[in-house]
């Protein structure tokens, strides 16, 4: 019984980032983990090799 939970809970923390990347590039972010991902792609350049 204890390992059907502990899948439960791992599918929904797994679930519940795939939603959060899928969102995130839907509304244009370039680089989800940085604090300023709307801006970032103008400013830093995120993610790339700052060229």
């Amino acid at each position: 019984m204890e390992n059907i939970i502990i899948v439960v809970v791992l599918l929904a923390v797994l679930g519940l980032a795939a939603w959060y990347v899928v969102r995130a590039k839907k509304s244009g972010q370039k680089c989800i983990g940085c604090p300023h991902a709307r801006e970032c792609a103008k400013k830093c350049a995120c993610g790339t090799d700052g060229k």
